[in-house]
């Protein structure tokens, strides 16, 4: 009863020399230059294209404006952090990030079921695929994909922020990620544990079994095709997205679908840099060095821009 609670945190982020500092900021400011500029161009290509209006670009762009939203919600305020110590950040604020940044994790995890769907029925029922997948249906996907993981998200940190936080109050990570900050709480956390574990579990074991249950259906059927350029054309097309789920959803389960207690933070620290960082950056090189269709209009574009300069 006698303890304050805290109306700020702070960030302990990365600590090394000045050296060190100074190429790690470099080279997340370059990434983040990076991951904006490649989404851009590829939401710029989806919507301007006529030849990529189908379901499968429709997914992708908004996988695209996912991904910088994404680094937009922590990438800042680590940049601003290897400049500034220490890094303060009000608990409001934390509370924010937080609730962003799980929002667009939950998100991402329903919109990549959402695309092995569309894959699915591309692949194992072509004949009905245009009539099965319409643009209203593509339309109901995302804003379930959106609306459901927004909802999850307001959950999970409606049970964190109602806990009482009355220090310490240094977080050891570089963005405010629900393990550090649990760990923080001076009174029992156990049912807020439960509800995240529970939450985590269920949005995204039930996305990656849908996913997998795709897969399994799509190599059925792609077993049983006659033709060799068939099934080579098959599996090009959905060669990109299962990459980018094994990618995600490794990291991912890693990170939020165990027991909060034993977390090692600093290898927390660093697989969360690879998951929040680089896989933004990494998704679209994957989606356009992998699709023949998007190579060619992207080679298209900028060429004529080159051209017209």
């Amino acid at each position: 009863k006698n303890q304050t609670a805290i109306k700020e945190f702070i960030l302990l982020g990365f600590s090394y020399s000045l050296q060190v500092q100074t190429f790690l900021y470099l080279l997340f400011l370059l990434i983040y230059i990076l991951t904006i500029t490649e989404n851009t161009i590829i939401i710029f290509l989806v919507r301007r294209n006529q030849h990529l209006q189908k379901p499968m670009y429709y997914f992708l762009g908004h996988l695209s404006f996912l991904e910088i939203c994404y680094v937009s919600a922590t990438l800042p305020k680590l940049l601003l952090g290897f400049w500034s110590h220490p890094i303060l950040i009000s608990f409001s604020s934390c509370m924010t990030q937080l609730f962003f940044f799980i929002s667009l994790m939950c998100t991402e995890c329903l919109l990549l079921a959402s695309m092995a769907y569309d894959r699915y029925l591309a692949v194992c029922h072509p004949l009905h695929y245009s009539t099965t997948m319409t643009q209203k249906l593509c339309y109901q996907l995302s804003f379930l994909s959106w609306a459901g993981g927004f909802s999850i998200s307001l959950l999970k940190v409606s049970f964190i922020s109602s806990l009482p936080f009355c220090g310490p109050r240094i977080i050891n990570h570089f963005f405010c990620d629900i393990s550090p900050v649990l760990n923080l709480a001076c009174s029992d956390r156990t049912l807020a544990e439960m509800v995240d574990f529970a939450l985590a579990l269920l949005i995204l074991l039930i996305p990656l079994l849908m996913i997998i249950f795709s897969y399994c259906c799509i190599l059925s059927t792609v077993f049983w095709m006659p033709s060799a350029q068939g099934r080579k054309k098959a599996f090009s097309t959905c060669i990109s997205h299962f990459t980018v789920v094994m990618i995600f959803f490794s990291t991912t389960l890693f990170m939020y679908a165990r027991p909060r207690r034993i977390h090692p933070f600093n290898l927390n620290k660093i697989v969360s840099v690879f998951y929040a960082v680089f896989t933004p950056a990494l998704n679209p090189l994957i989606y356009c060095l992998r699709n023949k269709e998007v190579k060619e209009i992207l080679k298209k574009f900028l060429s004529t821009r080159c051209s017209a300069s």
